[in-house]
């Protein structure tokens, strides 16, 4: 739970890379998320290069770190799936595992909304030279926290409701 319980938004990275043994564990751990009807609809890019990472922060309003962080994940999903309607449950799936992982391995990162939006993902699919059958989901950008954040405690009880 340590993970859950400490997990925050970085947006400000060292300059320092991160290394692949760490890399492949987040990648683990995304693919180790549960998916409709076992569908596993995702497939990663992993970005390292400046000029990339500069220009997927233009894809996104809110993408401005990306280009200060030393790499990116962009989960992608299949458009060729058994059950289409699920996919971006079982890719937010596949990215809250990752933000977790994230924690775990001593580093920060942020999830930087792409879909559903139309703009957004043409870009990044662009960027990348994505291919059609596959549709850019989210981008992450990931680095060594410059510092860290306090987690905040988000628990209400007004929000809970018990059947009586």
């Amino acid at each position: 739970m340590n993970a859950i319980f400490n997990r925050t938004s970085v947006r400000k990275y060292q300059n320092k890379e991160v290394e692949a043994e760490k890399i492949e564990l987040l990648l683990k751990a995304a693919m180790a998320a549960p998916s409709a009807g076992n569908q596993q609809p995702w497939e990663f890019y992993v970005v390292k290069d400046k000029e990339t990472l500069k220009a997927l922060a233009d894809a996104s309003p809110y993408g401005g770190c990306i280009a200060g962080a030393p790499m990116a994940i962009v989960p992608v999903y299949r458009t060729e799936l058994m059950m289409p309607e699920f996919a971006h449950i079982d890719m937010s799936a596949a990215t809250q595992n990752i933000l977790l992982e994230v924690v775990e391995q001593g580093l920060g990162a942020v999830w930087i909304g792409i879909a559903p939006l139309k703009d957004r993902m043409d870009k990044v699919a662009e960027i990348l030279s994505v291919p059609d059958s596959l549709v850019p989901y989210a981008v992450i950008p990931i680095g060594y926290p410059v510092a860290q954040a306090n987690p905040h405690d988000r628990y209400d009880e007004s929000r809970v409701h018990y059947e009586k």
